[in-house]
């Protein structure tokens, strides 16, 4: 009997061997992890609105890189943001964050992990966002077609 995953994440990278470090991090934490080259190949990135219930959720944590094709992860955390998402753990990666990212991220209580960055890091932000996650919360599922 498969075991229900205690949390969700969606990572963008276009970096694949970062996407592998980050699902296997996050796989050992017992999350249901899903990974994306860049926003374009996500489901969510087509809908024009959360298709989320108001007890529900897409995911628990979204980590993007900053600079990928087709879409900067900042504009697409930002885009996410307007249509409604409820997703509150957010974070950014990047090797060359630009003092306007700062400020937009700030702004939108984005986490930044400048690259590169330790696993630990990444673990120790973990280690506060799952303490406030609500247990009673629902996922979405979204990812089986329905957005």
């Amino acid at each position: 009997m498969k075991r229900e995953a205690a949390y969700r994440v969606l990572i963008f990278d276009d970096d694949e061997s970062i996407r592998q470090v980050l699902w296997y991090f996050f796989d050992s934490r017992g999350y249901e992890v899903f990974t994306f080259p860049h926003p374009a190949t996500c489901p969510l990135y087509k809908v024009s609105a959360c298709q989320c219930t108001l007890d529900e959720s897409c995911t628990d944590v979204i980590i993007s890189d900053l600079n990928m094709p087709f879409k900067r992860g900042l504009d697409f955390l930002e885009e996410q943001l307007s249509k409604g998402c409820r997703c509150r753990h957010l974070a950014l990666m990047s090797g060359d964050f630009e003092e306007q990212d700062l400020e937009r991220a700030s702004a939108l209580g984005i986490t930044l992990f400048p690259k590169p960055f330790t696993i630990n890091q990444i673990e120790a932000w973990l280690n506060g966002v799952e303490g406030r996650i609500d247990p009673a919360r629902r996922l979405a599922s979204w990812f089986l077609g329905r957005p």
